[in-house]
C-alpha cells in the first residue's frame, strides 16, 4: 500500500491544469503527459485491455478476473487526472509532513504562507499523522492526483496477489473533469462495467451518491461609453449594470452562506468595462425543483433589466451541466451498502454526506453507469492550502481492494 505514496509524489508534479477558455479536448495538451505516465505503468504492472485515448486523453485498463470469479460484476474505478485552474499546478512543490502536531504549518517562510489551525479547524484531528503539503505557492493536485495514485496502487496489489477473490476490474483516468468536461468523451460501452466508483472525495470515511443539479450561465452586459464629462443620461456603464443584475439575486443564496442541502448562485468571473462587460456564473442545487426555479429566477432578473436599459442589453446564455445522481443511485443502493460494509471492516466509520458539487460519476450515472464516490484522503482543494492525508490515502487503497472482493460472490 505504501506505493500509493511513491505514485502520488510523481504524479503531482506533472502539470495537468485544465482550462475553461478552451474549446479543445482535452483542453490542455499537457494533460497527455501523465496519461501516457500512466500507460506505462499499467503495461510495466501487467494490467490489461489498456487503450489510450491519443486524441481525447483518456485511459482505461483491465486488471483480470481471479480465478473462479469470472462471473462476478465488473466493477470500475474512475479518477480525473487535471488539475483546476482556480490556482496554478506548475511548479508543485510537495512535502510530507512526518508526525504532524497539530499546530499551525508553515509553507513558505520566505513568503510567510502559513496553513493556520483557526482557519482549517479540521487540522488538529490529523495529530500524529503524516500529512503531505506543498511550498503554498501551487495547489497540490490531490484533487484528483489522490485519486489516481490509490486506483493505480490498487490495481498493482492485486494483479501481484492473485489469491484475493475479486472479479473483473475496469479501472479509467479522465481528463478535464474540473472544467466540467470529464465526461463528454468516455466511453462507457468501451468501458465495459456493469456499475462503479469514482474515487474523487475527501476524507477518509466520506461517501457520496447525492450531488448538486448544476448548470452555467455566462452574461453578457452591452453598456455605451461616453465621456464622464458628459455622461449625464448618455452613458450607460455595464460594469455598474452587472453589479445591479448580481445585487437582484438572492443575498443569502450565496456560496459564502449556505451549506449541506442548500443551493446557491455564484459569481465565479467578472469582467468587462463601461462599454461592455461579462459575468460567469454558475448555479447549483440538490432539489432539481429547487434547481429550476433557481435559473426561472436568474432569468427573470434578465428579463426585467432588459425592460429597464432595452432588449438585447444583457445577454443570458444559461447551460444545464449536470443533474443530481441520487436520481440513478437510489436504484443500485448496494453500491453505497457495499462501500459502508467494507469501511466499517476497516474500522473507518463511514459519512454519508451529500457532495456539494460534482463529479465525473454524476454525468455517468446518466449516461448508464451508476457511479457514487468515495474519498481520497484529501482537503481544501483547488487552493494553495490544499492537503492530502498519507495514512489515509494508504487506507483507502485497501478499501477499493476490500470493495472488490465483495463483489467476488456476486453473479453479473
Amino acid at each position: 500500500m505504501e506505493k500509493v505514496i511513491e505514485n502520488f509524489l510523481t504524479y503531482v508534479k506533472v502539470d495537468t491544469e485544465s482550462s475553461e477558455e478552451s474549446a479543445s479536448t482535452p483542453s490542455t495538451a499537457k494533460q497527455h503527459d501523465l496519461a501516457r505516465l500512466l500507460v506505462e505503468q499499467l503495461q510495466k504492472m501487467g494490467a490489461e485491455e489498456i487503450t489510450y485515448d491519443k486524441e481525447c486523453c483518456y485511459v482505461y485498463a483491465t486488471v483480470p478476473a481471479a480465478l473462479g470469479c469470472e462471473d462476478a460484476p465488473v466493477i470500475g474505478f474512475i479518477a480525473h487526472m487535471d488539475t483546476s485552474p482556480a490556482v496554478t499546478g506548475a511548479g508543485v512543490k510537495p512535502h510530507i509532513i512526518e508526525n504532524y502536531d497539530g499546530k499551525d504549518i508553515v509553507l513558505n517562510q520566505e513568503k510567510n504562507i502559513v496553513m493556520r489551525t483557526a482557519d482549517f479547524p479540521e487540522l488538529p484531528s490529523y495529530t500524529g499523522k503524516r500529512l503531505i503539503v506543498t511550498d503554498g505557492t501551487t495547489l497540490l493536485g490531490a484533487d484528483d492526483k489522490a485519486g489516481v495514485a490509490e486506483i493505480m496502487a490498487m490495481a498493482e496489489y492485486l494483479l501481484t496477489h492473485p489469491e484475493i477473490p475479486h472479479g473483473k476490474i475496469r479501472i479509467g483516468f479522465t481528463p478535464d473533469e474540473e472544467v466540467g468536461a470529464g465526461a463528454d468523451h468516455f466511453d462507457v460501452k468501451l468501458f465495459g462495467a456493469d456499475y462503479a466508483y469514482t474515487v474523487d472525495g475527501g476524507r477518509l470515511g466520506e461517501l457520496e451518491y447525492e450531488n448538486f443539479n448544476a448548470a452555467g450561465a455566462k452574461v453578457v452586459i452591452h453598456g455605451r461609453s461616453v465621456h464622464p464629462g458628459e455622461a449625464k443620461d448618455k452613458m450607460r456603464n455595464a460594469l455598474l449594470m452587472a453589479q445591479e443584475f448580481q445585487a437582484m439575486l438572492p443575498v443569502v443564496e450565496n456560496p459564502m452562506y449556505t451549506s449541506g442541502y442548500e443551493g446557491f448562485y455564484h459569481l465565479d468571473a467578472l469582467n468587462g468595462t463601461v462599454e461592455e462587460a461579462s459575468a460567469d456564473y454558475i448555479i447549483r442545487d440538490h432539489d432539481r425543483t429547487k434547481f429550476e426555479k433557481k435559473k426561472e429566477t436568474f432569468l427573470r432578473i434578465g428579463k426585467f433589466l432588459n425592460e429597464k436599459y432595452g432588449e438585447g442589453a444583457f445577454e443570458i446564455d444559461l447551460k444545464d451541466s449536470y443533474y443530481n445522481m441520487k436520481e440513478v443511485i437510489e436504484q443500485h443502493m448496494h453500491l453505497v451498502d457495499c462501500a459502508k460494509e467494507a469501511m466499517t471492516e476497516l474500522g473507518v466509520e463511514p459519512v454519508v454526506i451529500p457532495i456539494r458539487g460534482g463529479t465525473d460519476g454524476a454525468r455517468l450515472s446518466f449516461m448508464g453507469l451508476p457511479c457514487p464516490n468515495l474519498c481520497t484522503g484529501g482537503q481544501n482543494f483547488h487552493g494553495r492550502f490544499e492537503y492530502a492525508c498519507a495514512d489515509e490515502m494508504e487506507t483507502i487503497v485497501s478499501l477499493l481492494v476490500k470493495i472488490a472482493e465483495k463483489y467476488a460472490d456476486e453473479k453479473a
